[in-house]
C-alpha cells in the first residue's frame, strides 16, 4: 500500500464544487470513479479544498491510497486518459503513509478575478465576475492592506462556517489591473467559508466608494459579517496553488 499525492487543476464550471455529494458530478466523484477504474479497486481521495460549485483551481491537492504497482509518476498520464477534459491531474508524487493534505502547515494561494469594462465580454464570463462600474483601484489596494497579518475573520466568513476558530493570517494580498482585468490575489495559511469571496466583494465596495478604505479595520473589528461587502459570485475565483512548509 502506498499514498499518492496529486495536484489537480480543474474548470469547475460544471460542477457541484469538490466534495462528494449524491446524485450530482463533483471534481471529487470524477477522480474516485477515473482511479477505481484505472486500478480496479475503490479508491477514495482526500482533497485539501473543498471548493464550491463554479470555483476553479490551477492545483489543488489530493491524495489516496493504492495497492497499484505503477510508479507514482505515471499515475498521472494514465489518469488523465480517464478524466473529462475540464478536470487534469498536473503531478503525481508518492508521499508519506500520514501525509495528510488539510493536517500540514502550509499556504493557500487564491486569485479573484474582475471585468471592469463598459460591457460583458463572453471569453471570460466563467472566470471573471463582470461589473461595470468603475472601480478605483487604488482604493482597493488601500483596503486590502489591512487584511494583511493574523485577524479574526469573523466578519469575511459566511455565517454557516463551522471552524473552531475565524482566526487566519494572510501574508500578502495584492490588487493589480491589467486591461479590463483587475486580480486580487491573497496568500493565507487558511480560509474560512467563502472568506476569499466576501473579500472580494467588500474590496468592490470600496473600489466602487461605497466603503472607504481605513473602514476595513472597524470591519475586522466588528466580528460581524453583516458589516463587510457581499459575497462575490464563486466564477471569479481560482484556487491558484498550495505550498507545504
Amino acid at each position: 500500500m502506498k499514498r499518492v499525492m496529486l495536484r489537480v487543476a480543474y474548470d469547475g464550471t460544471n460542477y457541484h464544487g469538490w466534495q462528494l455529494q449524491p446524485n450530482v458530478a463533483t471534481i471529487e466523484s470524477e477522480l474516485n470513479e477515473a482511479l477505481s477504474g484505472l486500478f480496479r479497486e475503490e479508491i477514495r481521495v482526500i482533497g485539501a479544498s473543498r471548493t464550491d460549485t463554479g470555483v476553479h483551481a490551477l492545483g489543488n491537492i489530493a491524495v489516496f491510497d493504492t495497492n497499484t504497482r505503477m510508479p507514482a509518476e505515471k499515475i498521472a498520464y494514465a489518469l488523465n486518459q480517464r478524466l473529462p477534459e475540464d478536470i487534469r491531474v498536473r503531478e503525481s508524487v508518492e508521499v508519506e503513509p500520514d501525509f495528510h493534505p488539510r493536517r500540514r502547515s502550509c499556504k493557500k494561494t487564491y486569485e479573484y478575478k474582475i471585468l471592469n469594462c463598459e460591457f460583458p465580454q463572453p471569453v471570460y464570463r466563467l472566470y471573471s465576475h463582470f461589473t461595470y462600474a468603475r472601480l478605483d483601484v487604488e482604493k482597493m489596494r488601500r483596503a486590502a492592506s489591512y487584511l494583511v497579518g493574523e485577524h479574526d475573520f469573523k466578519s469575511f466568513c459566511s455565517v454557516n462556517t463551522v471552524a473552531e476558530t475565524t482566526v487566519r493570517t494572510i501574508y500578502d494580498i495584492s490588487v493589480v489591473k491589467a486591461g479590463d482585468i483587475i486580480s486580487i490575489r491573497v496568500t493565507g495559511s487558511g480560509f474560512l467559508y467563502n472568506m476569499v469571496r466576501i473579500i472580494a466583494g467588500t474590496l468592490i465596495e470600496a473600489g466602487r466608494g461605497r466603503i472607504a478604505p481605513d473602514d476595513m479595520e472597524s470591519i475586522l473589528k466588528a466580528l460581524d459579517r453583516t458589516q463587510a461587502g457581499p459575497t462575490a459570485p464563486a466564477c471569479g475565483l481560482t484556487l491558484v496553488e498550495y505550498e507545504y512548509m
